[in-house]
């Protein structure tokens, strides 16, 4: 199945998808961008010229439909993630799609649902950058028992001072990200992939800027939190304490793994990792084996599982339904107070 010939349409067609996954689909031997689709014929046509695609559709079920390709990568907002998926299934088509998943939880699990209907058909999800580069050391570490037993696990993200004139963009826009906030979702799916998923969920979160002017200078009132706090457990046992934040100044990114024998910390994406031992006083730096970060190779695993030469290892859409089961539960928490455990048929839209 190598010589299979991938002819790939783009729906969605924004910073990362022209920077990144387009040019690296189009790096791939036998693998071609044949067609786009944006929001507009213009912005369409802008990338179609930059990275030399044929062909440009001003709607996207017109190019999802379309004979001449037999893979769909999704570089849209969250709001079409799952229509186009679902779309291009039907139609199918292969799937990767950028993250985050879905709007919520149920959508997510619309789309796995879609994905096991057609079990002849790859689906795939973009990889958060978040602790890639350091994930197989963490992980070994971990497995090897290194740490001796996990008792618990922080993670902190984000260290800016509040900036009140920072404008209203696509991630403060339920209408168009859904209950995606921060950086919940892309440090549950990097915590599961090292250590497994989150089981219960307990969380606090807070709007410090209540509104924020658009591009047209027009005021928009934000629902999205600029501060939240969320403790829990893992499936493991280990307990967590995760502070996703755009308003804690000065504050250390970075994630600690505390076990009986030993702790871990790694800075925000573990480009280093540093350990400590019981009996030593301070932390010693750690080599991390590394490799190209997971993001920037989703397009040759996405094509090598279409061949039939390897299977997606990450992230799959049960995977990504895990991450998005959870970034609801904080959200449901936050408004009602609940303790969510996970899975649960509770976590529903609100």
């Amino acid at each position: 199945m190598s010589e299979l010939p991938i002819r790939v349409g783009v729906v969605g067609a924004g910073n990362s998808a022209v920077e990144t996954h387009i040019p690296r689909c189009q790096s791939i031997e036998g693998v071609e961008v044949v067609s786009v689709s944006n929001r507009s014929r213009e912005s369409a046509q802008r990338a179609a010229d930059k990275l030399g695609i044929p062909k440009v559709y001003d709607h996207w079920p017109d190019l999802v439909a379309s004979d001449e390709i037999n893979a769909v990568f999704i570089g849209t907002w969250p709001y079409l993630h799952k229509p186009v998926t679902i779309a291009a299934l039907e139609a199918g088509k292969h799937v990767l799609s950028q993250s985050r998943m879905a709007m919520n939880a149920q959508e997510a699990r619309e789309m796995l649902d879609a994905s096991r209907r057609h079990p002849g058909l790859v689906t795939a999800l973009v990889p958060t950058s978040r602790l890639s580069t350091g994930l197989e050391t963490i992980k070994r570490l971990i497995s090897d028992g290194w740490l001796g037993d996990l008792l618990s696990i922080e993670v902190l993200s984000g260290g800016d001072f509040i900036n009140r004139n920072s404008p209203f963009f696509w991630r403060l826009d339920r209408e168009v990200s859904g209950v995606n906030t921060l950086e919940v979702g892309m440090l549950c799916e990097s915590l599961d992939r090292i250590v497994g998923p989150v089981s219960t969920v307990m969380a606090n979160a807070k709007v410090n800027v209540p509104w924020r002017r658009d591009a047209t200078g027009e005021q928009r009132v934000v629902t999205v939190p600029d501060h939240v706090d969320i403790i829990g457990e893992m499936t493991v046992g280990a307990s967590y304490h995760m502070r996703f934040s755009q308003v804690t100044g000065m504050a250390e990114e970075g994630v600690w793994y505390f076990g009986s024998e030993a702790t871990l910390k790694s800075d925000g994406y573990a480009e280093r990792l540093f350990g400590t031992r019981r009996g030593e006083t301070e932390f010693t730096e750690i080599d991390i084996h590394s490799r190209n970060q997971i993001v920037h190779d989703i397009a040759a695993e996405f094509v090598s599982a279409i061949r039939e030469e390897r299977e997606v290892e990450q992230v799959t859409f049960a995977q990504g339904v895990r991450y998005m089961e959870f970034t609801e539960a904080v959200g449901i928490s936050a408004r009602t107070g609940r303790r969510i455990h996970l899975p649960s048929p509770s976590v529903i839209p609100a």
